[in-house]
């Protein structure tokens, strides 16, 4: 909440490449801004993932789990199923993305987005979470998990790239279907 508030600023505050991309693909946003403002939250997602190192240091030092480890810097699901934990990356984000865009629409009282939008994320998580762990944001998911192979943690173990690309694109199909739906429904 406090990065949307942050953020909000200098543009509308897409802290979500998922989010950005649908709204390009909506015609919210120029096209031209998509790979700049990707690029924004992976720096962000990665020197953020950087902080929580720094600041748990020890904490890494001490702990031989190396599952506790990678769960800390990337999301992993609690049973393996490619195609199922892909559908539910894609259904979170098709609900954030189309409640985004009916926030938008409905011309919330100013600075109430941020909260009610961290609201819904943390709704999308209590409801269909557990599957996952709900990046629903390719940036919270990649981002750290690429800090987790560089930085030196001991017992660090794997950074297990082989389901990494389930909450990279799962997220971004979701967007983009949420994206196609708004713009099909008389809204």
């Amino acid at each position: 909440m406090v990065g949307s508030y942050a953020s909000g600023i200098l543009g509308p505050a897409h802290l979500n490449p998922a989010v950005t991309i649908a709204f390009a693909v909506k015609g919210s946003l120029p096209w031209s801004s998509v790979l700049p403002y990707i690029l924004a939250q992976l720096a962000g997602g990665f020197i953020g993932a950087i902080l929580v190192w720094l600041a748990y240091y020890k904490h890494f030092e001490e702990t031989t789990d190396s599952d506790t480890i990678l769960g800390i810097f990337s999301t992993e699901p609690a049973i393996r199923s490619y195609l199922h934990n892909f559908i539910t990356e894609a259904i979170g984000t098709f609900v954030l993305v189309f409640a985004v865009m009916t926030f938008a629409k409905n011309n919330l009282a100013a600075g109430l987005n941020p909260l009610i939008v961290s609201g819904l994320i943390v709704s999308i998580g209590l409801s269909i979470g557990g599957p996952t762990g709900y990046a629903i944001n390719p940036a919270r998911d990649l981002a750290p998990r690429l800090a987790h192979s560089v930085l030196p943690i001991s017992h660090k173990g794997r950074s297990d790239w082989a389901y990494a690309w389930v909450p990279i694109f799962g997220p971004i199909v979701g967007a983009i279907l949420a994206s196609l739906a708004y713009m099909a429904l008389p809204l």
